[in-house]
């Protein structure tokens, strides 16, 4: 495995940036996603480093080796499709054993590194199978297999869990997890799922529209957004204007908008006055006999929400409420079912590292 540094990487097609000066690295061993909505450029990115689309500008290092411009063959890295890509006339050795017999790599060479990943893999027994005769998860594995036998310095995985049900899905993703961690594999993984983001990543790269909105760990990216579009499309989020002031003590502010008031502790400082801020529904903590507002209003950090709908989740109960006629709608989640109907007043709590400070409030928006 090696490190992989992408410098700058340019690519339109027409007057679309697919994408527009991307600058990341992979450390060996490091698990990076590309994640976005679709049409953000993350295949686009990904089939880039593969050598299947040439960059307009910028640069590709695999180790100490420039790639930019290279063949897919010459680069030494494997894709796993989402459609797995198997030959269905061959078996399941001959599919994982194809690209190295392109490469002219010797027979007993070939048997060996076969038997090996074949245990890696959990395909023991499996080897004379047909693809039509494997289930959707061992098809995975077989992918897996053929792009692991390589050794290549990076494996580039396209959405590869896209077209197994929910349950495997989530089963195959811990075994992707597991031999990546296992065998040091330095792997660029795309998705659109931000749970498979959240659970499989060292790293996310959120993209939008061709650039990087947000680069960093899974908890950050959940827990410290910087922006709208990441708050927004990470998880569930409440993201409102807000008007902040400092407090007298260090890294503490006080933050004004439509839910209420609060006093906030936050080592990132506000860009201006006048921002949009979120908070995640689970950090709104229900409190079933709440205080009651005096001359001065509710006290800090606590606010009463006119609940319009409730929705049983099984572990977590979902509800959504304004605060006021006409505000906007709030989302929050109970971890028991709570003693409420449709048309309650809640009162709740959030505390005080709950409140990210997000993009500013441009004027007249």
């Amino acid at each position: 495995m090696a490190k992989l540094v992408v410098d700058k990487l340019t690519k339109t097609f027409g007057d679309f940036y697919a994408a527009k000066e991307i600058s990341f690295t992979a450390n060996e061993g490091e698990f990076v996603t590309l994640l976005g909505p679709s049409g953000c450029g993350k295949t686009t990115l990904l089939k880039m480093i593969g050598g299947f689309h040439q960059p307009d500008s910028g640069r590709i290092k695999i180790g100490e080796k420039e790639v930019t411009h290279l063949t897919p063959e010459k680069r030494n890295t494997a894709m796993c499709f989402q459609s797995y890509a198997l030959f269905p006339h061959l078996n399941v050795s001959h599919n994982i054993c194809f690209g190295l017999k392109q490469r002219k790599i010797a027979l007993s060479e070939q048997k060996k590194r076969l038997e090996k990943v074949i245990q890696q893999v959990g395909l023991k027994g499996q080897e004379l199978k047909m693809p039509s005769q494997l289930s959707g998860g061992q098809q995975q594995r077989v992918a897996l297999a053929r792009a692991m036998i390589t050794q290549p310095d990076v494996i580039l995985f396209d959405e590869p869990l896209s077209n197994l049900d929910a349950k495997l899905r989530e089963s195959v993703r811990y075994e992707i997890k597991e031999l990546q961690k296992q065998y040091n594999l330095t792997s660029i993984y795309v998705t659109h799922d931000q749970s498979e983001a959240l659970a499989m990543s060292d790293k996310i790269i959120v993209l939008n529209a061709g650039s990087i909105e947000q680069m960093g760990k899974p908890e950050d990216i959940y827990f410290r957004p910087t922006s709208r579009f990441v708050a927004d499309f990470i998880g569930a989020a409440n993201i409102v204007k807000a008007k902040v002031k400092k407090a007298n003590s260090a890294n503490y502010y006080h933050v004004a908008c439509e839910l209420g008031n609060f006093y906030v502790y936050s080592d990132i400082s506000p860009r201006a006055e006048e921002v949009y801020v979120c908070w995640r529904p689970e950090n709104l903590h229900y409190i079933e006999d709440g205080p009651v507002a005096n001359i001065s209003g509710m006290p800090e950090n606590f606010c009463y929400i006119d609940i319009e709908k409730l929705a049983f989740m099984g572990s977590t109960t979902e509800g959504f409420g304004r605060c006021g006629e006409g505000l906007s709608s709030f989302r929050v989640q109970f971890q028991l079912k709570p003693n409420l109907s449709q048309s309650n007043k809640a009162c709740f709590r959030l505390t005080e590292n709950a409140i990210h400070f997000l993009e500013p409030v441009r004027q007249g928006s």
